[in-house]
Order: C-alpha cells, then sequence, then structure tokens
C-alpha cells in the first residue's frame, strides 16, 4: 500500500449526515457536449458535525449552500476539499449540524459529456452513425460522475429528476414524465449556471423542461436518465395480481425500430410471469428499453429505463439466428429480473453483488430451460477452479476492486448455486421462501443471511449450513466415486485445475447434495436425495444399475468415477430408455473433460466418452463437446502434429451432421436443428474440412462479387465471414471490415467484428488491431480482440501489441469493466511456461490494482494450459492414432 493510498476502510462514507430526497435538475446541450445541473438534497442528521462528505468525481462544484431546519439558518461552507483518491468532496461550515435535525444541501455542478461511457456522457449512433444522444451509465460507482451524492447502494433515497433539454429531443428517466412544457427559469432559478445559460441563449424557445415523477427509494447506481432523438414501440402487459395494464416501450434511434419488436414482446412475456412467480407486483407505473450504440456493459438495470446495447436487445425480424434470438430474450429476461433482484430490493454493500446477479442470471435463465441453465457451468467452473478465484461473497473495499468482481462468479456461479439450492429445497418451496425474503425486504438493502431467512422460514430447513460454505469461500468440490461391495464410496476435495489439492488448499468442507439419479424397472428415473456433510461417506446402492451423482447436473460440482464406470455411463447415457436426462449427458462431457484438463483422470477417458456419443441428437450436448475439443485445439495451437491427428477426429463427428443438416434452414426447422447446424458448420470449418470451407468460401465470394448477401444463411455469417478472412487476402478483410463498420443489422456487425482478426496476414493483423484501438467503437473493441485471440497466427501477436500500446490503453479504460477484459482477451489463451515468465515479467512493476483479479487469473490460465500440455501430449496423440488405425 503507497503513502498515498488511504486505508481501505477509509473510502466508505461517514454516516453523520445521510440523504432522504434529490431535487436533481440536468441541463443537457447534445452541440457544445455540456451538462450543467443544479441538486438540493435532503438531508437527515445522525450525529452532531461541521462537515457534509459526499462523493464527487470530475465535476466543477459552485453555489454550495447549505440550510439548517434546526438552526434557521443558510451558510456556505467555509472550505471546500476535494479528495480524488476517494472520489469524495468534504465541505466544512461554520455552524455545526445538530443530530436528529434535517437539513438541505445544495449544489450546482457541470461538467463535459464525453465518450468515457461512465457517467453521462455521449453516444452515437443512427443511420449514418452521427446520431448523437447523452445517457447514464452509474453502475457501480459512476452516479459521482454526473451528481454529487451519496454514491453507496445502502444509502437509498427518493429522487425527483427534472431535465432541460432542447425541445426536438426526448427526456426519459426511471419515472414517467409528470409535465413537459417550454422552460423559462423560475424566481429560485435566477441567481444558477441554468439561469445565466437561458439568459445568454440566442433562442429560448428551442428549450423545454420536463419534470418526473418521484421515484421509490432507491439506490443511486440504479438512478437513470438520457436525452436524444429517440422513437419507440410501444407495448403492455396486464398485471395479474392487480389487474393493472402497464405500457412498456423500446427506446431507439429511427434506424432501430425494425428490430425492436422482438426485445418488447419479450418483455411484455416475462413482467407477469415474473410477478406470479414472486407474488409481488412491479411498483413502478412504466418500464422502458432503450438501445444505446456505446455501452460498456451488455445491460444495466436501472429502475424503470434498463439500458442496453443494441447487440444484445435488436433482432431482426427476417433473420434465422437462433443465437441472436436466445441472446435477446437472456438478456431482456435477466435485466427484467433485476427490477425485483437489484431495484426492489439491494445488496448492502458490493461483497453482496451476487444477491442481484445470482438470482437475475437464474431466473433469466429459466426463459430457456435445458440450453441457458446447463451453461451455467464451464466458464465459472474454470475460473473457481483457479487459486487465483474469489468467493461469492467477496470483499470489495474500492472502486477498483468493485469493477472486477462484476465476473463469472457473481453471475454464473451464484447462479449456479441458488439453482442448486431450489433443486435441494423444491422449486416451490424455494420461490415461496425469495418471496418472503423480496416483500420483507421491500425499498431495503440485504445481505445474505436476509436471502437465508427467507428461504429457512419457507421450508423449515438450516440454510446457512447448507448454504454459507458455497458463497462465502472460494472454490467447489470433485466427488470421487469408488464402487465397493453394496455402494459406493464418496469423498469430497477442492477441484483445482492445476491438479489435486494439497493441504493448505483443501480445509473447506461444503454441504453437498449428492442427488444420485438410479434406474428403475420401468426405465424411470428415481433420484435419492443424500446430503454430504462430512470429507467421505458409503452411500448404499446397488450398482449394478445404471447410477449417476448429481442428478440432472443441478450442483455445482465435478463427480470423479473409475474410467470404466465413465465409459459404461456413456453408453447408459446414450441408449433406449435410459434414466439420464438431457442435462446429465451434457454434465458427463463437462466432468470428463474439466477433470481430464487437471490430470485427476485421462484425457483419453474423455474423448473416448465423446466417441459414444455419435448418434447424439441433442444441440446442447454436441455444443459441450465442440465447445471442449475446441479448448484442446486452442491449447496444443503451437503444435501441429496433434492437430493434424485432433482435426479429422473433429471431422469425423461434425461432418456427418452438415450433410444431414445441410446448410439452408427452413420455417419448419425446430430450434434444436437450427442450432445443430450452425454449430456443425461452425465445428467441420475450424477443423479444415476441405468441402465445408469451399462451400463457405464460394457464398462469399458471391457476396463479394454481386452485393448480395442472401447466399450467407444470418446464422451462418460468423463462420462465413470468419473463413472469408482467413482464406481470403486484403480483398476480403476490407470487405468484412465495411461490414463492421456499416452493418445492417447490429449482429452482422458482431459477426464481421469476431471475424477481422482470423487473417493470416500479419499485415492485416496489425491494421484489425488499428481499427479495435482506433476506428472502433470502445465497446466494440473486444469482439474485434476476441478474434485475434483465438487465431493461433495472431495470439502472441495480440499479447505483444498489447504489451507495446498498454499505457495508452490503460489510460484510455481506467475506471471502466473493459480494462480487465484487455488482460483477459490478450494473455489468458497463451499456453507456455516462456509467456507465463514474459506476461508476470511485464506487469511485475506495475500498479495492477485496476486489473488484479483478471491478471492473475491469466497467469493462472496460461500455467495450467502449459501443465495440461506437458502432461497431456503423449497420451493425446497415442490416443488419436489408435483411432486412425482403427
Amino acid at each position: 500500500m503507497s503513502e498515498t493510498t488511504p486505508p481501505r476502510q477509509d473510502y466508505r462514507l461517514p454516516t453523520d449526515v445521510t440523504p432522504t430526497h434529490y431535487d436533481l435538475k440536468i441541463w443537457t446541450d447534445l452541440e457544445s457536449l455540456k451538462f450543467d445541473g443544479s441538486v438540493q438534497i435532503h438531508l437527515k442528521v445522525n450525529k452532531e458535525t461541521s462537515k457534509v462528505v459526499l462523493n464527487s468525481l470530475f465535476l466543477d462544484l459552485d453555489q454550495v449552500s447549505l440550510h439548517s431546519d434546526a438552526l434557521h439558518v443558510q451558510q456556505e461552507p467555509s472550505s471546500k476539499d476535494f479528495d480524488p483518491v476517494r472520489q469524495r468532496v468534504v465541505f466544512t461550515f461554520a455552524d455545526a449540524l445538530p443530530a436528529d435535525s434535517t437539513a438541505r444541501l445544495t449544489i450546482a455542478f457541470k461538467a463535459a459529456i464525453t465518450g468515457h461511457m461512465m457517467g453521462y456522457y455521449k453516444s452515437t449512433g443512427g443511420a449514418d452513425g452521427k446520431t448523437i444522444y447523452a445517457l447514464t451509465q452509474f453502475q457501480p460507482t459512476a452516479a459521482r460522475r454526473a451528481f454529487p451524492c451519496w454514491d453507496e447502494p445502502a444509502v437509498k433515497a427518493t429522487f425527483a429528476i427534472t431535465m432541460v433539454s432542447r425541445k426536438t429531443t426526448v427526456n426519459l428517466s426511471n419515472m414517467p414524465a409528470d409535465t413537459e412544457g417550454p422552460y423559462k427559469p423560475t424566481s429560485a432559478d435566477q441567481s444558477s449556471w441554468l439561469a445565466q445559460k437561458f439568459a445568454s441563449l440566442a433562442d429560448a424557445s428551442e428549450w423545454k423542461i420536463t419534470h418526473f415523477q418521484t421515484t421509490p427509494p432507491m439506490s443511486t447506481y440504479i438512478v437513470a436518465y438520457a436525452n436524444g432523438p429517440f422513437e419507440f414501440v410501444e407495448g403492455s402487459y396486464t398485471s395479474p395480481l392487480s389487474g393493472k395494464v402497464r405500457p412498456l416501450r423500446f427506446y431507439v434511434t429511427a434506424d432501430c425500430i425494425p428490430h425492436a419488436q422482438y426485445a418488447l414482446s419479450t418483455m411484455e412475456k416475462v413482467m407477469p410471469v415474473y410477478e406470479r412467480m414472486f407474488d409481488l407486483e412491479y411498483p413502478l407505473p412504466k418500464l422502458d428499453l432503450l438501445a444505446a450504440s456505446d455501452f460498456d456493459l451488455g445491460g444495466m438495470e436501472n429502475w424503470g429505463l434498463i439500458v442496453g446495447r443494441t447487440q444484445y436487445l435488436l433482432h431482426d425480424p427476417e433473420s434465422n439466428d437462433i443465437q441472436n434470438e436466445q441472446s435477446v430474450a437472456s438478456m431482456v429476461g435477466h435485466e427484467v429480473a433485476h427490477m425485483w433482484f437489484g431495484d426492489i430490493t439491494t445488496m448492502e454493500w458490493w461483497d453482496n453483488l451476487y444477491l442481484n446477479e445470482g438470482f437475475a442470471t437464474l431466473m433469466g435463465d429459466k426463459r430457456s430451460k435445458i440450453g441457458r441453465r446447463t451453461m451455467l457451468r464451464g466458464r465459472p467452473d474454470s475460473l473457481d477452479a483457479k487459486l487465483s478465484s474469489h468467493p461469492i461473497e467477496v470483499e470489495c473495499p474500492d472502486p477498483g476492486k468493485i469493477l472486477q468482481i462484476f465476473d463469472a462468479l457473481s453471475y454464473a456461479k451464484a447462479g449456479s448455486v441458488l439453482r442448486m439450492l431450489s433443486s435441494y429445497v423444491g422449486e416451490e418451496r424455494f420461490l415461496k421462501g425469495v418471496s418472503l425474503y423480496l416483500k420483507k425486504h421491500q425499498y431495503k438493502n440485504t445481505v445474505t443471511k436476509d436471502l437465508w431467512e427467507g428461504i429457512q422460514s419457507a421450508t423449515g430447513l438450516d440454510i446457512p449450513k447448507v448454504m454459507d460454505n458455497w458463497v462465502k469461500k472460494m472454490g467447489y468440490p470433485v466427488i470421487t466415486v469408488t464402487e465397493k461391495d453394496g455402494g459406493i464410496h464418496v469423498r469430497q476435495d477442492r477441484f483445482l485445475e492445476s491438479g489435486p489439492a494439497g493441504p493448505e488448499d483443501n480445509d473447506t468442507l461444503w454441504t453437498v447434495p449428492l442427488d444420485i439419479v438410479t434406474g428403475a424397472a420401468d426405465d424411470k428415473p428415481i433420484i435419492n436425495k443424500i446430503l454430504l456433510e462430512e470429507r467421505e461417506k458409503f452411500i448404499p446402492l446397488d450398482t449394478s444399475k445404471p447410477f449417476k451423482v448429481n442428478a440432472d447436473t443441478t450442483g455445482f460440482y465435478a463427480v470423479k468415477y473409475s474410467t470404466e464406470r465413465l465409459a459404461t455411463l456413456g453408453k447408459q447415457a446414450t441408449s433406449p430408455g435410459s434414466p439420464f436426462s438431457l442435462s446429465d449427458r451434457i454434465g458427463l462431457v463437462w466432468d470428463a473433460f474439466a477433470l481430464a484438463k487437471a490430470g485427476y483422470t485421462p484425457l483419453s477417458s474423455a474423448l473416448a466418452l465423446v466417441s459414444s456419443f455419435n448418434n447424439e441428437s441433442e444441440y446442447f450436448v454436441w455444443d459441450t463437446i465442440a465447445t471442449n475439443l475446441s479448448i484442446i485445439a486452442s491449447t496444443w495451437y503451437e503444435h501441429p502434429r496433434v492437430l493434424d491427428l485432433l482435426n479429422p477426429f473433429r471431422m469425423d463427428l461434425f461432418v456427418p451432421l452438415v450433410k444431414r443438416l445441410g446448410y439452408e434452414s427452413s420455417p419448419t426447422d425446430p430450434p434444436n436443428d437450427k442450432q445443430l447446424r450452425t454449430k456443425a458448420v461452425e465445428q467441420a470449418a475450424d477443423a479444415g474440412d476441405t468441402v465445408v470451407v469451399n462451400e463457405l468460401k464460394s457464398r462469399f465470394a458471391h457476396f463479394l462479387e454481386t452485393g448480395d448477401d442472401s447466399r450467407i444463411p444470418t446464422d451462418l455469417a460468423r463462420i462465413t465471414y470468419r473463413i472469408a478472412v482467413q482464406e481470403g487476402a486484403k480483398r476480403e478483410w476490407e470487405r468484412v471490415k465495411e461490414l463492421a463498420v456499416q452493418p445492417k443489422t447490429p449482429a452482422q456487425g458482431m459477426a464481421a467484428m469476431l471475424a477481422l482478426g482470423a487473417t493470416q496476414d500479419l499485415a492485416l493483423a496489425e491494421a484489425t488491431f488499428q481499427f479495435m484501438i482506433g476506428e472502433a467503437r470502445d465497446q466494440d473493441a473486444m469482439f474485434v480482440a476476441r478474434g485475434l485471440q483465438n487465431n493461433p497466427k495472431t495470439r502472441k501477436f495480440l499479447a505483444r501489441r498489447t504489451k507495446e500500446e498498454f499505457d495508452r490503453l490503460e489510460q484510455k479504460y481506467s475506471g471502466t469493466f473493459t480494462l480487465s477484459r484487455w488482460i483477459e482477451r490478450s494473455f489468458q489463451l497463451l499456453a507456455s511456461e516462456e509467456d507465463y515468465e514474459e506476461t508476470a515479467a511485464f506487469f511485475k512493476d506495475r500498479d495492477t490494482s485496476q486489473y488484479d483479479l483478471a491478471f492473475k487469473q491469466s497467469l493462472d490460465n496460461i500455467r495450467a494450459r502449459a501443465a495440461w500440455i506437458k502432461r497431456s501430449t503423449d497420451e493425446l496423440m497415442q490416443w488419436l492414432e489408435q483411432r486412425r488405425k482403427n
């Protein structure tokens, strides 16, 4: 800790004075790209004090005054001290405020509207890409960039927001507009910046004022407002609890209107579902969506005004891209769930972020049941298997650390363990407990024990005993199953991707719902619910019949069987009348590869398991197989002899699917076939099948020569563009770049950005890098980087260029979510000890506090991949060679 860095606890504001209400007025000038404002904050004085301390960052403050209702005086501060490290301002007054009194603090402020994607910032969009509008992004700690405030989630207050803007624009905020009309300064405005600005206007009639209704008590990070030339599509839903009809709108720039209906329709469907599920009505008079062309997150749950990226909220109704359709549905479901988890009830501090994000992830993924929910595994499993992982409930002392914990653990792992709890207690009782939790803490803040109390009230079970270690400790267990006479012996140990945990890393004992599924005479599965609370245990079981631990893959743990049992499970899982579900099959594949990567089991046993799924028909199983084979190919990317053996295996699996399903979908195709077709074509092309590659090249060549893209199905755009760039030259790259800059739809633009990095020409790779750090939108840089990262030819190039430009990148993305993503994209897929040493050496003398988690996790990933290569190369080649001979 440097001399200038304050103690951790000092980032929290004192509680001598707390706000109860904000009267906030914002004047937006989109031509000068500046905003002016004033705020009057109603205060409750909890302890006598002569100082008022609140958050403010990058704001010019003026005209500060404090009126004490007890003293009947209005005073200006005797001193005003800014602390940029703690991101606060301290006003000192001559007369101390008495305890248990009230006061009103008034501050005028102004700042530039920048493109930083935090605070109140500008975005550009529209058909020409030049339409300017302004919007807010305050999560987690950026409200202080837009107005001085108590910018902590537990400090809730009501907000009366007023916006002044040009009359040709639209003003939006959390609540509906109460009144709107021409702006004329009131007597209260006469000495303010706003009146001075108004007096200087050449044409005062161009401006209007919008007064919004007052909000319920809420945290600053979900306050929102926007100003611009927005248009909207409109719908509504009828509350199943009260019968009220609530308006729903989706605001976009005019060019996006044709692609806005799907997200709006999704919102119309999920609102009544959530009200019934939680037995709690949505409390605001309206709910809006706003699509932004520049946005640092995927979506943001501002209460009453959800904001999200155009790529994640817009869907072309003429498209057959089911992946984009599901992405939009999942995003809308997730953000709407936040209207209850996060907005009605809010975590007390960021260490309990999962109470917001875990629930929103779980509820959002319920829309597509098996597909999205089982995808909760994978990424959080991988991240949580590292020594550099962190608990779901993690200490967040300062803004830099807070930004970093918006990761797969706070979202997907949290959603997964809540799903496990729901399965353990039963979904009906789980949702009853959640409803009790929400109702008890409506408009308030919560911590973990509040949730446990709600579910415990509904179930009568000791929920903290079951769940505390899942959220308060890092990692998760591997359950080793050993068959004995009369049953199975199970043992739990911490799972690490670096191999079996030593005693120093293996002190956590989880309470594990084992849920063993077995077959019955009538082929109907029987689920035996068993709680493993100790290190090891014997469970009586007839092992001559099919059985599997972790029924339906609802538990967040890996299961290790003997090689022989795993092979038997593979045959049983794919046989007619199997007692094992689709989720069971997915879980078998995930666990087999995770255990092999970490050295717990032979890689050959996982590959043999895959071979038994030749007749599998479900997309989600094939997607799991494809993901893990792609990880192997990505890990051994510098080992051509391995790839020369691995790729024919991939082709043997996926080319038959391409032959069966073809390249074109029809309106009558079930969703499973549409998704499976896309996955099969992608995998066959990635493995280098010449027939598939040439087909995709031919389709792009037709587009290149004629401008007609009708031969490129929208669900094959990503792989078609990627193969065109990979196999082509500058002409193909430039055409794909044109699509990235001016796409017909956001989905097409994303496909093009992902494809640019596939080039085999390092000169074009440099052009891609320059586009990424220059012409591309800041929010889109990571799409382009992913293409360079996934390309074996350019992976080390990306790492080298990031190091060369790092000072510039760090300055540009400081204080945003993107900085950590840069670290992950640039380094985490490297795979040698030399890469590890070079990466560690580059950051050795740097202050990594803003991206420390991503940096350490990337180093762990490099080392794990290098160890896997060293441990399994001979075995992998031997298995693949033997397979080829057979």
